[in-house]
């Protein structure tokens, strides 16, 4: 009987066994094989595998359930703020769709590189083929933002190249959605046009690769009326700006009570907070960009106004702008509301820590008398057209200046000529700024003749200036047609062999102290004689009669250097110079690598280069390389570098350097 009871037990065990053994991996419940596909081992290629292995997996896979979305939320997580939480959506047909935009992308920023090097074209007019066939595939243009930006966050000392133009694309497509967004803004009723708003727009659009909201420029501000109504409840508490909730409109009437908000309001802004007018560095065009304006608690007369204004209308007090010469002013109405007479009202120094100021004391403040007109209140358009001609006013000032003229200049004046052409088309006088501009920077020269069309259909009295430089644009568009190969130049040729250095190479000037990288040279300085006899090139032992190298400065700026002048640094370091990516691929350690087309020019060059690293560094300071910090005291890493460029579109940089010996024409002397 134990036998057979055994027997049957047996029996019955291993019929559950064998059961077991029949089920297969696919017979799991649905829920359980998503959890398992979801697991962050399995990449899209996986899935893509397990779905076409038989019908149920595939099933499993299907576009709009769990598996596809957890694998494009895992491959591009910065797109879940372009979905609702929960939302049904075909994933696989976004996955497709998001990876085709990326492959596009990233063909069209390698293709523009030699272009850019050679010709350098506007970034709109490059872009213009390329984006045509990204824009056929009918995809959101944040997936293009998003590429761009994986490029850009990948490993900083590689892919520089890459990077490089990855940022331009970004500059110009952030810049493009802005420009949009402030002709939707001026479409607006000009009651519902708020200056903050405007002012924000202009400052994205200056620096369209910062992180600049206005959900975050509004949450600094409502930290600053919080503060504001916390002195006011201490001075009044039944004061009526103490029940207004965030995003409420409302005027208090009362007169006393305008005052006790307009005094604590000076009191927290200028006092607890500090906000100052900087007098001391007036032209810097942060100043006039209100989310600088917040971080540095400094500004210029107009960019103060806008934030003192927003804060009053916050806590009841309107305040009108008014466009008094040489100095922004605000003016607050004493008398009933509508009244006309300049002498009915108190204006507001929003740069003079908010001093209170007759009709009469403001012509003390400019040193000179002015009509009635200069006291009325302007519209929000008027205060944009000031704002953006004071940045145009900067940018003209530092391209004059031989100290400051540099890209930054050119990339501001660029900006503001667009801004200020968006809210006023038809100005002749800086539609002839912008088309001389663009003429002068050798891009665009469809784009130029466009320009000229248009001022002459407004203003045909400017035949003169718009013939001349219509004339010299199609000689231009001419010249484009018969492309002229870059000079190769190379280090054995006979009368290279003075050459000590090479490019790539990290060096230190003698006599400045700066650290440099060098991206080109000539075996004989090749500038006017007028620059030579200015920079003092005849002091020199050797003179003009020894080679000279292009190299890119730790400060920004690109310098023509004497041989003689040159050593390579001891402890070589990354170069912070917005130009870097233009030339070279990545930082190795002690160099930089020329790109492609760097070395098309150089051929001999990079392998001298690694031969003077070898001897330099490998053999007689074996570690000192090898043991610096990727973020030493003078090498930022390659992403802080490029934030200095939030003016910085490089299109203006290959202007001024021609083919071979050109390049140094505009670089700043040694």
């Amino acid at each position: 009987m134990a036998t057979s009871g055994a027997g049957e037990g047996g029996s019955s065990l291993n019929g559950i066994v064998s059961e077991i053994e029949q089920k297969q991996f696919t017979d799991l419940p649905a829920e359980l094989l998503e959890y398992i596909l979801c697991f962050p081992v399995l990449k899209h290629v996986d899935i893509c595998n397990v779905s076409c292995s038989c019908k149920r997996l595939h099933d499993v896979c299907h576009g709009r359930g769990k598996v596809w979305g957890h694998q494009y939320k895992l491959r591009w997580p910065r797109l879940q703020k372009h979905y609702r939480q929960n939302e049904c959506c075909d994933w696989l047909k976004e996955y497709r769709t998001r990876h085709t935009v990326g492959l596009q992308i990233r063909r069209t920023v390698v293709s523009i590189s030699q272009r850019f090097f050679t010709e350098v074209p506007c970034v709109g007019q490059v872009l213009g083929d390329s984006f045509a066939e990204i824009e056929s595939l009918g995809a959101p243009e944040h997936f293009c933002e998003d590429e761009l930006l994986s490029i850009l966050n990948s490993d900083r000392r590689k892919s520089l190249t890459l990077k490089y133009y990855a940022k331009k694309i970004l500059y110009f497509l952030r810049q493009k959605n802005i420009l949009r967004s402030l002709k939707m803004f001026l479409e607006q009723p000009a009651e519902q046009q708020l200056a903050l708003e405007g002012a924000l727009l202009v400052d994205q659009y200056c620096n369209p690769l910062a992180d600049v909201s206005l959900d975050g420029i509004s949450s600094q501000l409502e930290e600053i009326t919080d503060k504001i109504k916390k002195m006011l409840r201490i001075k009044n508490p039944s004061h009526p700006s103490l029940r207004v909730t965030q995003g409420d409109c409302f005027a208090v009437d009362d007169f006393d009570l305008q005052r006790q908000v307009v005094v604590t309001l000076n009191a927290v802004l200028y006092e607890q907070l500090q906000y100052k007018g900087n007098e001391c560095d007036y032209y810097n065009p942060l100043n006039s960009y209100i989310h600088q304006v917040l971080l540095r608690r400094t500004g210029i007369p107009i960019s103060l106004s806008v934030l003192y204004m927003t804060l009053a209308r916050k806590l009841g007090v309107q305040l009108e702008p008014v466009n008094f010469p040489n100095h922004f002013l605000l003016r607050w109405c004493q008398q009933q509301r509508g009244s006309g007479d300049i002498y009915d009202f108190a204006y507001i120094d929003a740069f003079g820590k908010g001093k209170q100021l007759t009709a009469k004391e403001c012509e003390y403040l400019i040193g000179h008398q002015v009509t009635a007109d200069y006291y009325n209140a302007i519209s929000t358009t008027e205060v944009l057209l000031r704002m953006v001609g004071n940045l145009l006013n900067i940018g003209k000032r530092g391209i004059s200046s031989l100290r400051e003229g540099n890209e930054k200049s050119y990339q501001l004046l660029r900006d503001s000529l667009d801004l200020y052409l968006t809210i006023n088309p038809d100005n002749v006088q800086y539609l002839l700024l912008q088309a001389r501009l663009y003429f002068h920077l050798g891009i665009w020269p469809e784009k130029v003749l466009d320009i000229l069309q248009h001022i002459q259909a407004l203003d045909p009295s400017q035949h003169g200036a718009v013939g001349y430089l219509v004339q010299h644009t199609l000689e231009h568009i001419q010249h484009k047609k018969q492309p002229v190969e870059p000079e190769v130049k190379r280090r054995s040729a006979p009368e290279h062999l003075e050459l000590q250095y090479s490019v790539g190479l990290i060096m230190k000037h003698k006599r400045s102290g700066y650290n440099c990288a060098i991206y080109g040279w000539d075996p004989k300085c090749t500038m006017s004689q007028e620059w030579i006899t200015t920079m003092r090139v005849h002091q020199l032992s050797s003179g003009a009669n020894q080679p000279f190298y292009n190299v890119l400065v730790q400060d920004g700026t690109c310098r023509y250097a004497a041989q003689e002048n040159l050593e390579p640094h001891s402890a070589p370091l990354e170069i912070a110079h917005p130009e870097v990516g233009r030339y070279f691929s990545e930082f190795h350690d002690s160099h930089y690598v020329a790109n492609e087309e760097l070395q098309t020019r150089y051929p001999e060059d990079m392998a001298e280069t690694l031969g003077t690293v070898r001897d330099l560094y490998h053999r007689l300071m074996p570690s000192s390389v090898q043991q610096e910090s990727p973020n030493g005291p003078e090498g930022p890493s390659q992403e802080n570098q490029d934030s200095q460029e939030n003016q910085g579109s490089q299109e203006n940089q290959g202007s001024q350097e021609n083919q071979g010996s050109q390049e140094n024409q505009d670089t700043m002397p040694t």
